[in-house]
């Protein structure tokens, strides 16, 4: 069984594969920072400092809250992302956390279909 390994309240939790991040949290007691879970309000924002090989794919909603910079440094929302067959290793900081918070999400630019 992968593990989750939250650096910031120094936890570590065994999980099933394919666990979603914040809820094991909320589970286990790992401590991530939540409010709404469905990736709106940008609270449980960590970065993932191992493993990320062992996480799905970036969600729209992440893409939407996060942006191009912050997904490109790493980070992810816990409410989103799930962790696969291997270990993982999280943490947060708050400075970084109310600054997603107060981010507008992106537009999604839809591709127009074809004029037949």
């Amino acid at each position: 069984m992968p593990k989750i390994n939250f650096l910031t309240s120094e936890k570590t939790l065994e999980v099933p594969e394919n666990s979603n991040i914040l809820r094991m949290s909320l589970r286990y007691d790992g401590d991530l920072p939540n409010r709404c879970g469905g990736g709106i309000c940008g609270t449980c924002v960590c970065k993932i400092e191992e493993g990320a090989e062992f996480i799905d794919n970036v969600k729209i909603q992440e893409r939407r809250k996060l942006g191009d910079d912050w997904l490109e440094k790493g980070y992810r929302l816990g409410c989103q992302t799930f962790v696969t067959t291997g270990d993982v290793s999280i943490s947060w900081d708050e400075e970084v956390t109310n600054q997603v918070k107060k981010r507008k999400p992106d537009k999604i630019k839809k591709e127009a279909a074809p004029v037949k």
